[in-house]
C-alpha cells in the first residue's frame, strides 16, 4: 500500500497480488457500467446511477496518490465515499439489472477491506 512506510498491518496482502486483483475488479466495473448503459431504458434513475458509478471511480483513481502521500485520514474519507457510492450503484441497479449489480459486489468487498487496512495505517500514525 504505502511504499515508503516501515509499518504494515499483519493482514495486508502481499504487493504481488494487488495488481491481478485490481485487473479483475476494474474489468468487472467496466462490464457492469457497460451493461448498465446498454440497458438504461430499464432504469428510472439512470443519471443518478451513472453519477454514483463515476463518482466512486474518480475517487478510486485519486485514492492511491492520497494514501501513498501518507494522508491516511483523507484517504479513509475518500474510501468511505467510494464504498457508499458503490453500494448505492449496486442497490439502484439490483432490481432492474441484477447482473450489473452482483458483478461489482467483489469490488465493494475489496474496497471495504482496503478501508480496514487504511484505518490500521491511520490509527498507527495518528
Amino acid at each position: 500500500m504505502t511504499f515508503d512506510s516501515e509499518y504494515e498491518p499483519f493482514f495486508q496482502p502481499p504487493g504481488w497480488i494487488i495488481g491481478p486483483i485490481w485487473a479483475v475488479l476494474y474489468s468487472t466495473l467496466a462490464i457492469s457500467i457497460y451493461y448498465t448503459i446498454l440497458n438504461r431504458d430499464k432504469l428510472e434513475k439512470f443519471n443518478l446511477i451513472v453519477f454514483f458509478f463515476f463518482a466512486q471511480l474518480t475517487l478510486n483513481l485519486l485514492w492511491p496518490s492520497v494514501f501513498n502521500s501518507a494522508d491516511y485520514l483523507l484517504a479513509l474519507v475518500m474510501i468511505s465515499f467510494m464504498i457508499v457510492f458503490s453500494v448505492m450503484y449496486a442497490y439502484l441497479t439490483f432490481k432492474p439489472l441484477p447482473n450489473a449489480s452482483k458483478i461489482i459486489w467483489p469490488y465493494i468487498v475489496w474496497i471495504t477491506f482496503a478501508a480496514i487496512i487504511n484505518t490500521a495505517y491511520y490509527l498507527h500514525f495518528r
